[in-house]
């Protein structure tokens, strides 16, 4: 057995790495299904024993990594095929995405129904074009956090590995602030509220989404929890949120509103709510990371990043007559 297994110590500079997030930096051709699936078989351990992909590394740690892994070639069932380097076309789309960048980190602007990783049938996504672009950053980014596909906005790169362990732990701390703004069904009340109910992934025939934990379910519900504020209402329609989550489930912004009665418009996972018809208004997800402001991995200063709402929300707001414009960032940070 020893000689099918190795154990690699998690270092000091990767302190606060997600297991699935260390094991794809140290195994680029890892594809995160196949991960997933060692995972939950229990031949990746961390301190021998079984953990979930999410289980966050401290110093030190043990992980018992299956030699297969190491030896993956584009024909075995894990691997994928390398990135030498990217198209001029996809080069230019990650430039025209940059929002902010220095010689840490580097901030993108994600668009509508781009894939932050791959998976079953996703082979072009944010992840796979960054790794084929090396020679432009200097080193192999590592993403911090991810976004649903359908989801737009801010999404935050490191360009090291020391970059990468440094804000894992700002978002472990719970340290970096997150705005989100949404267009929900109906008007919300209170205007002002939070949303606490754990959740739990429940899988259906349209995919996976989550839902309330119920009785019993506490051993495998993640506590979630996110504030809200109506910034601007279309009548009784719908409303313009601004979303601040705590916590960073699955789902968990789509879940929540989808609990309290006003689902994200356009959102086909969670689809209730009330009635909501307006003519030539996009069929897309309305929910866009605005914000984000932490720590730089320097610990010399803050990032502060705010994205253009996408295309089809701007196309939106001008259809139910709210002003995109109306409200500046600082005012964001007060809802």
């Amino acid at each position: 057995m020893s000689e099918r297994v190795e154990t690699i110590t998690v270092e000091s500079t990767e302190a606060g790495m997600r297991l699935d997030r260390w094991m794809r930096s140290r195994f680029p051709n890892l594809t995160n299904g196949y991960l997933q699936k060692l995972v939950r078989s229990g031949q990746v351990r961390v301190d021998s024993k079984r953990v979930q992909a999410n289980a966050r590394l401290k110093e030190g740690d043990a992980v018992r990594v299956p030699k297969v892994i190491r030896n993956l070639t584009q024909t075995s069932p894990g691997a994928t095929r390398p990135a030498p380097g990217v198209s001029k076309a996809d080069h230019d789309f990650i430039e025209r995405l940059i929002l902010f960048e220095d010689d840490h980190v580097f901030v993108l602007n994600k668009p509508f129904g781009m894939a932050v990783q791959g998976g079953t049938s996703t082979h072009r996504h944010i992840d796979g074009l960054l790794q084929g672009m090396v020679e432009r950053f200097g080193d192999r980014p590592r993403l911090v956090h991810r976004l649903d596909r359908d989801t737009t906005g801010i999404l935050l790169v490191a360009k090291s590995r020391h970059a990468a362990s440094r804000l894992g732990r700002v978002f472990q701390t719970r340290s970096a602030a997150k705005t989100y703004w949404a267009l929900v069904k109906g008007v919300p009340r209170p205007a002002q509220g939070k949303v606490e109910a754990a959740l739990v992934k429940a899988s259906g025939p349209e995919g996976d989404r989550v839902r309330k934990a119920r009785p019993g379910e506490q051993h495998k519900a993640m506590h979630a929890t996110t504030h809200y504020s109506v910034i601007d209402r279309a009548g009784r329609k719908a409303a313009w949120m601004s979303l601040k989550p705590v916590t960073g489930r699955q789902h968990q912004l789509r879940a929540h509103m989808d609990l309290i009665g006003h689902p994200i418009v356009g959102d086909s996972k969670y689809p209730n709510g009330p009635e909501f018809t307006v003519e030539d208004i996009d069929n897309k997800l309305h929910l866009h990371a605005r914000r984000l402001v932490l720590p730089h991995p320097s610990e010399e200063t803050t990032i502060d990043v705010t994205a253009p709402l996408p295309e089809h929300m701007l196309r939106t707001w001008d259809l139910l007559g709210l002003d995109a414009n109306r409200f500046d960032t600082e005012f964001e940070c007060m809802i």
